[in-house]
């Protein structure tokens, strides 16, 4: 099915009135649709009202240069105006619902080359925001001009919220429980022990006559509070391919560093590292700081990630990349095979998004699987278990492939 075709479907099955459109009525609206009106496309369907007007809205993308049908066959198009583009935006956005406008600005963007409009503060007020749309104006943050900065700016801050609300309660519950789990012993000293823990494990040793349990073992903490805490890096590719995973990771990373028990490290690259923990308070900050597009040196970041580690059996670091590697390919397995060797929980992960399966250097992965290190795509929603299964040094839950 064509890319109008698909959004046709899914805004007809939204808005089709289930008490007067019967399916053989349905899927002449949709083809209606689809074909647009011409003189060829044989429906003898007449649209009015609503359906007309979505029609038209639709047309102006699909129908146009670009779009779906051949240049020339229907005179459709959003020409080059930001207002125009604005108003349009606020047309798509009455007519379809949000997971439908989502799909249809990213078509825009793709087909019309509205990248340049972006910068424009009323079109970016008139956008449905989304992860997509934040790599966008990520993507085009240098030469964002400082009246467009603002808005921009409010834009990814309501992704960034909405990410949060989503996935930062069961992160710090789950990496909470995680670091609570690692740090028990069945040795602790006697000013260690967790009594409620420990009568919990006991309790096949009640003795009745005597009212009480006989503790074979005590569950506490072995070390102190400061001495348990682990280390995380995120090590981000910023390649052009790479967007969605920056945008979630800035937000993983921000929530980390909220965890009073992990020390968390946020490094991003392309052929030059930058480390961005100083801005983890605020994960706008760091989208902002980083520069979407460029080639990959892995080996270069790995590097930087080896000189921050000091406490190795305590240390995850997670690298987030397609594995397409610019540098130096043998250096960067030996860097890795090294980190596992001194007791590092190595993770890599081809992609940090909701996205389908991603393109990736198929070898590189292999060999990284080799190593102890397997590489797989990680949705937002598995991320915590990852993070939690890494830091109690257990097996990873890896995706199921479909």
């Amino acid at each position: 099915m064509t890319t109008k075709g698909a959004t046709v479907k899914a805004a007809t099955d939204a808005t089709t009135n289930a008490t007067t459109d019967t399916e053989a009525e349905r899927r002449l609206r949709r083809w209606r649709m689809v074909l647009g009106g011409g003189e060829a496309e044989g429906t003898g369907r007449a649209l009015d009202g609503r359906d007309a007007a979505m029609d038209s809205a639709l047309a102006a993308l699909y129908d146009g240069a670009g779009g779906d049908r051949p240049r020339g066959e229907r005179s459709a198009g959003l020409g080059g105006s930001a207002p125009r583009v604005a108003r349009w935006l606020g047309d798509i956005r009455t007519y379809f619902p949000t997971p439908v406008v989502r799909v249809v600005q990213r078509d825009a963007i793709e087909r019309l080359g509205l990248s340049a409009l972006l910068l424009e503060p009323e079109l970016l007020e008139a956008v449905e925001p989304d992860v997509h749309l934040v790599a966008t104006l990520l993507s085009l943050n240098k030469a964002m001009p400082e009246t467009t900065r603002t808005t921009a700016r409010a834009v990814v801050r309501t992704v960034v919220g909405q990410l949060e609300r989503r996935l930062a309660v069961r992160t710090r519950s789950t990496l909470t429980g995680a670091l609570d789990r690692s740090a028990r012993t069945a040795r602790p000293r006697h000013r260690d022990i967790d009594w409620n823990a420990t009568i919990r494990a006991n309790l096949k040793n009640y003795v009745p006559e005597r009212r009480t349990v006989v503790p074979e073992r005590f569950v506490g903490h072995g070390r102190s509070a400061r001495s348990l805490r682990k280390e995380v890096i995120l090590c981000v590719d910023q390649s052009g391919s790479m967007a969605a995973s920056v945008v979630h990771a800035a937000v993983f990373g921000a929530v980390l560093a909220s965890v009073r028990s992990l020390s968390t490290h946020l490094v991003v690259f392309d052929t030059a590292v930058v480390d961005l923990t100083d801005l983890l308070d605020d994960p706008v900050d760091v989208l902002f700081g980083t520069r979407l597009g460029g080639g990959t040196d892995i080996n270069r970041a790995l590097a930087h990630c080896q000189s921050k580690i000091t406490r190795p059996a305590d240390t995850v670091v997670v690298l987030i990349s397609d594995l397409y590697e610019g540098g130096i390919r043998g250096e960067m397995l030996r860097r890795v095979a090294a980190m596992k060797e001194a007791g590092v929980e190595f993770v890599a992960l081809l992609a940090l998004s909701d996205e389908g399966a991603p393109a990736y250097d198929h070898e590189h992965a292999a060999a990284l699987a080799s190593l102890g290190a397997p590489a797989f795509a990680c949705t937002p929603d598995l991320f915590p278990e990852v993070m939690a299964a890494a830091l109690e040094k257990r097996p990873l839950p890896l995706p199921v492939e479909g």
